[in-house]
């Protein structure tokens, strides 16, 4: 039997798809997490001061996007909505980063399986538990793939290459603004320095109530930079 002219496989469609969505990604400045003893940093390249990578969703947990801007933006926002949503029909304590991570895994598994084109992201849910130990990073894919991460996690640009900086300079029990240097020293990688106006950097905080999002201002990462 013939086939229709144009005619692709579905396994070669899904193919181009992911080889799209991965290129798209990795162009973008990465973005990467630590946990430490006190709470969990995220760090990215961005020089923006209004367009954030890294954002609150809810008291303890926090989202970081690389990509396409405008797409990892929406799922932010959705994401808000979804906590705010759960918080207030149930209670604070039912928001959690995993029941997050999976919302966000089927809607991208939606649109890659079903659109003709992918979302060009990657995410990441973190969440500060309230001991030593109990942290959850959550990386999700392009094609809603979630992956629970351990200790740390890189996204977009040469994620695999930082991802080994990362677990090379990880170690339990390690201060925050030492995990800020390793996260920082991991991005911009041996032949680089990046100064405290390129990047964006938030913390997650165990021990400080209810609400435990901070950024890092510059002022303060170029101090912790230069300690």
């Amino acid at each position: 039997m013939s086939m229709p002219f144009g005619y692709v496989s579905p396994e070669q469609a899904m193919k181009d798809r992911a080889d799209f969505a991965r290129k798209n990604v990795a162009r973008g400045r990465p973005l990467v997490a630590m946990i430490h003893i006190n709470g969990v940093v995220i760090a990215a390249e961005n020089p923006s001061r209004s367009l954030h990578k890294i954002s609150e969703i809810y008291d303890r947990i926090a989202f970081g996007g690389v990509g396409k801007y405008s797409e990892f933006d929406g799922l932010r926002t959705a994401g808000v909505r979804l906590a705010d949503v759960t918080g207030y029909q149930y209670s604070r304590e039912d928001v959690k980063a995993r029941s997050l991570a999976n919302a966000y895994g089927q809607t991208l598994n939606n649109v890659f399986t079903h659109e003709m084109k992918p979302l060009e992201v990657e995410i990441l849910v973190v969440e500060v538990g309230y001991h030593v130990g109990d942290d959850q990073l959550f990386h999700i894919l392009y094609d809603g793939t979630v992956v629970d991460e351990q200790h740390v996690s890189a996204l977009g640009g040469d994620s695999e290459t930082i991802l080994e900086r990362l677990r090379s300079a990880f170690e339990e029990g390690m201060a925050r603004d030492a995990a800020i240097k390793a996260a920082v020293a991991a991005l911009a990688g041996p032949e680089r320095q990046l100064k405290a106006t390129e990047l964006e950097v938030a913390d997650l905080a165990r021990n400080t109530g209810r609400r435990a999002f901070r950024r890092v201002e510059v002022s303060e990462l170029e101090q912790v930079l230069a300690g």
